[in-house]
């Protein structure tokens, strides 16, 4: 199947689309990079995104069992395969990366509240409890890992969404079927 909005071949490109794929993206020629490729200001707001968070005191780890829970609520077969394989770059098992796409971990029990609080904020368009913030604090978090949680939570929202748009085909190996 064919993306709605045509790759840009890497080699090809042009203008700061081209700066960017042959720069930041170097290597990186996926298949949601190249439709985005169409738009460099989709490519900078992805790359924004993506470099905020490489900054963000929750650990790769952590943020990629938030991006698999989330690209699951989303039905987002290409996220939940690339954050797959991402996961376990970062750490997680190939059983973690099943647990977190179904929202509970519990070989980790930190794990499992960081999944849990970012399936609340998605079941809950962001209107979390009382309740739901003192469990994630309660297992280790912080105020800076709420904030980084919705972060880590929008950018799961914007590439899930472009990817829904899109139809982009996914080039992962395919996530387990849970």
């Amino acid at each position: 199947m064919a993306p709605r909005i045509p790759f840009v071949d890497p080699a090809s490109a042009t203008g700061r689309s081209k700066e960017i794929l042959e720069g930041p993206l170097k290597g990186k020629h996926f298949n949601i990079f190249k439709s985005m490729a169409q738009s460099p200001a989709v490519l900078e707001m992805y790359l924004g995104i993506a470099g905020a968070m490489g900054k963000a005191s929750l650990s790769q780890k952590e943020q990629e069992v938030v991006q698999l829970a989330i690209a699951q609520a989303q039905n987002c077969d290409y996220c939940a395969s690339a954050h797959t394989a991402i996961g376990k770059g970062a750490g997680l098992t190939e059983a973690q990366t099943i647990e977190a796409r179904r929202g509970s971990i519990p070989s980790d029990a930190k794990l499992h509240a960081l999944a849990t609080f970012a399936l609340a904020i998605h079941n809950k368009k962001g209107f979390v409890s009382d309740g739901d913030v003192q469990a994630f604090k309660a297992a280790g978090y912080g105020d800076a890992h709420i904030a980084e949680v919705v972060g880590s939570y929008t950018q799961m929202i914007f590439t899930s969404t472009f990817n829904h748009v899109n139809e982009t085909p996914v080039d992962f190996p395919a996530a387990p079927r849970i």
